[in-house]
């Protein structure tokens, strides 16, 4: 039976770490171990003003590697700086070069072709490399995010200095996240998505997340803690957060509209979602009469089955 699809509650969601995982993987073989011979800015800012000389102290530099930090892309220079990027809402980087076609690596809300791309009105950064491929940024919204500094000053940047810690990361545990949740009353779908205790998990994987778990997003995060100890369903929160990014990330992210993966194929997890753009269907748990449920908590959607998730 096809997946029934609600693509109206896709449109307005941004780039979630595994997105942004999967265009920074996309974008290792592309960069490392090349050098950067020209960069073109067509506008002054993104979100924020591009940086002194920007282009300038970009040209001639080597790609080292790059890396994740929550939703930001990590690009280490030869230098000794590194090239942080954000894709906001609506950024994608397309990978022009030799007689290959395109590849998107991240698109959102791009209503052009992948052929067209370097010469749109939304293309606003230019990357040449030695090797004569060129990485077109474009972003419609221009929410997108390119900065230039040193490594050593990333910790306190101040995007990054009070990030938490990364869900896939061996910080992250029940007692981590009982130490964050003691005496909050937040809800637990708030606390989650609190990018000062967890990196870049975002509203649609959370949603997916306490479904799995069993817990109601409306559920004070507190109660999930006592004096001394703390509630095991923490520990299973733990796993299936790791396991909801895993899964999606293999899947290549979720399809938010038209995201695409570095070999143009379409993110897959969307096909998964148990919950999530599936208000008013029968929740999916054996033996649950339940009916997904839709409510707005902070201004997004949150999609929870009040029946099984207590």
């Amino acid at each position: 039976m096809p997946v029934k699809q609600h693509t109206h509650y896709y449109l307005m969601a941004m780039p979630e770490l595994p997105e942004v995982e999967t265009v920074m993987r996309g974008l290792i073989p592309v960069l490392v171990g090349r050098s950067i011979v020209g960069v073109e800015l067509r506008r002054s800012s993104l979100r924020f003003p591009f940086p002194p000389k920007f282009a300038a102290r970009l040209k001639g530099r080597q790609v080292l590697g790059l890396r994740r930090r929550a939703k930001y892309i990590l690009v280490n220079l030869d230098d000794g700086k590194c090239l942080l990027v954000h894709l906001g809402m609506t950024g994608r980087f397309t990978v022009l070069g030799g007689h290959q076609r395109p590849h998107n690596l991240g698109e959102f809300y791009f209503e052009r072709g992948a052929a067209d791309a370097g010469s749109g009105p939304h293309d606003h950064v230019v990357f040449t490399l030695d090797n004569g491929v060129r990485i077109v940024y474009t972003d419609h919204r221009r929410f997108g995010v390119m900065d230039l500094l040193h490594e050593n000053e990333l910790v306190s940047h101040k995007l990054l200095k009070d990030i938490g810690v990364e869900p896939l990361g061996n910080e992250f545990n029940g007692q981590y996240l009982a130490d964050a949740f003691r005496k909050k009353s937040a809800p637990l779908k708030a606390a989650l998505l609190d990018q000062n205790i967890i990196a870049g998990l975002g509203n649609i994987y959370v949603s997916e997340v306490l479904y799995r778990s069993g817990l109601s997003p409306k559920r004070k995060a507190g109660t999930l803690v006592r004096k001394t100890t703390y509630d095991a369903r923490l520990n299973e929160l733990v796993r299936h957060v790791r396991d909801v990014l895993n899964e999606a990330i293999l899947a290549g992210g979720s399809t938010l509209r038209d995201f695409s993966a570095t070999d143009g194929r379409e993110g897959a997890f969307q096909q998964r979602f148990s919950v999530y753009g599936r208000e008013g269907e029968k929740c999916q748990t054996p033996g649950c009469r339940g009916t997904i449920r839709r409510i707005v908590q902070s201004g997004r959607s949150t999609f929870y089955c009040p029946s099984c998730q207590k």
